[in-house]
């Protein structure tokens, strides 16, 4: 090859570095400014608002993550590890009941801090991610906790995974109207829900059947397509 030719490759090749490392942190801005947004919002925020808070065109945003739920899954992958190794660690504490109150309170806690948490961990994301593999094992170690509890007779038997997320929808709520005024309120009603998730001492009347973790779902998505249809009316001056 020429001196010629292999200037002219190396040329082209510079041009491709940089328009690959232009793309990555296009990418990195994206997802911090998504995680900033979800968090503060919710994940049914506006995809316009997180291209201008990053910087960047809503074409630039589609051309990175063609959906709402590719965007989703990569804001939050760090996260839901973070939550899959806080929730192992709660499976191995040496109390069970312990270990169950205290992956409750952390959900509630994560919950408190991010207002796109309870969607993301419910929602259906693109199968084809780490969020996936996290979120399998976040629910194989809630079952060893909630087993571990039922075991040992601190749990009441006829509690579930799913009313986990029943608590954070509920939580949820409180949250989104006590957020400014109260901020800590959800935790009153957290320790009210512990002492009812505690073993009775006496026999009590079972517990209304729990929904599927399909209707929690459809659920979920049901509340963010009202939200998306409810038209935002301009604040008063």
């Amino acid at each position: 090859m020429s001196s010629q030719h292999q200037t002219s490759g190396e040329a082209g090749a510079a041009p491709s570095r940089a328009l690959r490392a232009d793309a990555e942190r296009n990418r990195a801005r994206l997802v911090e400014a998504a995680r900033s947004v979800f968090a503060e919002n919710g994940i049914d925020s506006p995809l316009e608002n997180i291209a201008e808070r990053a910087g960047v065109g809503i074409a630039t945003l589609y051309r990175r993550f063609p959906t709402r739920e590719e965007l989703v899954a990569a804001t939050y992958e760090a996260k839901l590890a973070e939550i899959a190794d806080a929730t192992e660690a709660a499976s191995r504490a040496p109390d069970a009941w312990t270990g169950f109150r205290d992956c409750v309170e952390y959900f509630c806690a994560v919950q408190a801090e991010n207002q796109g948490f309870t969607s993301a961990v419910i929602m259906a994301l693109p199968v084809a991610t780490e969020v996936s593999a996290h979120r399998e094992r976040l629910r194989e170690s809630l079952g060893t906790v909630i087993r571990r509890a039922q075991e040992d007779g601190s749990l009441r038997d006829d509690f579930v995974l799913e009313d986990i997320a029943l608590l954070l929808m509920a939580t949820g709520a409180i949250l989104r109207v006590t957020r400014e005024a109260a901020p800590h309120a959800w935790r009153r009603l957290l320790a009210y829900q512990l002492e009812a998730f505690r073993a009775p001492g006496d026999p009590a009347a079972p517990l209304p059947t729990a929904p599927t973790a399909m209707q929690l779902r459809r659920a979920s998505e049901a509340q963010r397509a009202s939200a998306r249809q409810t038209p935002r009316t301009a604040s008063a001056p």
